[in-house]
């Protein structure tokens, strides 16, 4: 026998003999009818939500928990961990009267500090990100003997995770066109592939990530692990910077495929889950979902049976907002325009009548100068990206000139909250869209790394909900300084975007100078 085909029956037999169902529970596989009707596949969803601590993330700690010595439970284990696998750990350890230690960044939201101290976890707040956490960690497993316990690239943890494509095949017997995977560092796909793989060859195993958060993909594309510069946190279950070794050498082996979604596709997918279940899942618990429409609408599947893993609901609240904003776009169930109307009595008017009877989800307006009008204008769509296109040829007929913001971040995140006039006489303003860390110190950090002749001349931050605050920030460099400043933001090491010349900015925040250029450009 081969070494891969031995490594192969150790994974299907850990996962057969895998120690879950002391603290899990067999997680229901639940059609969705309405996606279902809509798409024209029967789509059904696995309910990891569902466990007791709302995600699947409680079947690997157990198994490799459970698995301790009597000497190694009395010393306890440690894990590093902002969110999942920290109550995962917390609640197996607590099971076995271990004792657990979680190393949290200092930025964790309090609400999952609470969880995890509520389940017996013992929190050790460390650092800004999960980095430094999980170097902390890992010193204090050396200095106390503890047992590491980690998120996915553990034999034992994988094996756990495993269990859930197990439940999948035992439940549905028929036919299945697909299973599709969230994939962060990787333990679930790993497990759910070399179990699915092994008796059902027949079942594609696809793996989902966000787009901007997708280190499997990157590993898979360059045949070996890579490390991300940066990911993002919006699905930040799943945000890891390099996928972990064990867990590459399976996907490789076993995984058909990683496609990537972004946040918008993400938004709509949880959407859909609530209209379907009426449950809420956190954003990396709808990635897989996400992933599953985006494979059936590009493959042009018709009368398929599609599986997608809900991963967990451990959402904090206030995202919601963010959400409920994204939802509908990602969807193509609303388009986003930048419209220049003529100045003047009635105008608005006339450009309402000719959307028809068209619902208008927002109509941003203020007044700049006596020859044209700029909105932002927001569409309910029920003809999706046909009917957008169709609207704006409608537009541009009527000689309207139209400018489509539906996928402009910037304009997205911050610009549809901020239309309400233009600073005249802006020299030399650069406009820049940044991602600070939600910590304390961040804006203070980033003003002190300002030069004083810098001048801040437009801040835009709006709270998401997220692990990273988003802000729209212009600031007067003159040209001669632009390339010092630029190295300044390269050390300052948030993740930024030169925006300057984005539309919207031209069009609703910028200097009137920069409309007709933009407007003919994009004619």
């Amino acid at each position: 026998m081969r070494q891969e085909d031995a490594s192969v029956h150790d994974y299907v037999r850990k996962i057969l003999d895998a120690r879950v169902y002391d603290v899990a529970v067999e997680s229901p596989l639940d059609l969705m009818p309405r996606l279902s009707e809509r798409i024209g596949c029967s789509v059904r969803l696995k309910r990891e939500d569902l466990q007791p601590v709302f995600s699947f993330k409680l079947r690997g700690a157990y198994n490799k928990i459970a698995r301790l010595s009597n000497e190694e439970a009395e010393r306890g284990v440690i894990c590093a961990s902002a969110g999942n696998h920290a109550q995962g750990v917390a609640l197996a350890a607590s099971r076995i009267r271990a004792p657990a230690t979680i190393v949290m960044p200092v930025t964790t939201p309090t609400i999952k500090i609470q969880a995890v101290e509520r389940l017996g976890g013992r929190v050790v707040l460390h650092g800004d990100g999960f980095d430094d956490a999980f170097m902390h960690a890992k010193a204090l497993e050396a200095r106390e003997g503890l047992t590491f316990v980690h998120p996915y690239d553990d034999p034992e943890v994988i094996a756990g995770q495993g269990t859930v494509g197990m439940e999948i095949l035992r439940q549905h017997p028929d036919p299945i066109t697909a299973i599709f995977v969230p994939v962060g560092g990787g333990g679930l796909a790993a497990g759910v592939a070399v179990y699915v793989k092994f008796l059902r060859p027949d079942i594609k195993v696809i793996g989902v990530e966000p787009d901007d958060a997708a280190s499997m993909k990157a590993a898979l594309q360059h045949e070996k692990r890579v490390v991300l510069d940066h990911v993002g946190l919006f699905a930040d279950g799943v945000a890891v910077r390099q996928a972990g070794a064990e867990t590459f050498r399976l996907c490789r082996a076993h995984l058909d495929g990683v496609i990537s979604v972004d946040s918008d596709a993400i938004c709509a997918a949880i959407k859909d889950i609530f209209d379907d279940t009426r449950s809420v899942p956190e954003p990396s618990g709808a990635l897989s979902l996400a992933g599953l429409k985006a494979y059936a609408g590009r493959e042009g599947l018709r009368h398929a049976t599609l599986i997608a893993i809900n991963s967990g609901a451990n959402l904090n609240f206030d995202r919601l907002r963010h959400i409920a904003d994204r939802a509908e776009v990602g969807e193509h169930r609303e388009a986003l325009l930048a419209v220049t109307i003529p100045e003047g009595p009635g105008s608005a008017l006339r450009f309402v009548q000719m959307l028809g009877r068209r619902p208008i989800t927002e109509f941003n307006y203020r007044f700049a100068d006596e020859q044209a009008a700029h909105i932002f204008v927001g569409v309910h769509l029920r003809g999706g990206e046909a009917e957008k296109r169709e609207i704006i040829a409608h537009l541009r007929g009527h000689e309207y000139e139209v400018v489509d913001m539906s996928e402009n971040e910037m304009a997205k995140l911050h610009v549809r909250h901020m239309v309400g006039g233009r600073a005249p006489g802006m020299p030399d303003e650069r406009i820049y869209r940044f991602q600070f860390p939600e910590r304390p110190c961040a804006l203070l950090t980033f003003l002190e790394s300002l030069e004083p002749g810098w001048n801040i001349s437009l801040f835009h931050y709006r709270n998401h909900g997220a692990d990273h605050g988003r802000v729209l920030a212009g600031i007067q460099i003159p040209r001669q300084e632009r390339q010092r400043f630029g190295k300044r933001l390269r050390t300052l090491d948030y993740p930024f975007w030169d925006e300057t010349e984005n539309p919207a900015y031209e069009y609703f925040l910028g200097p009137h100078g920069g409309v007709e250029r933009c407007a003919t450009a994009s004619a």
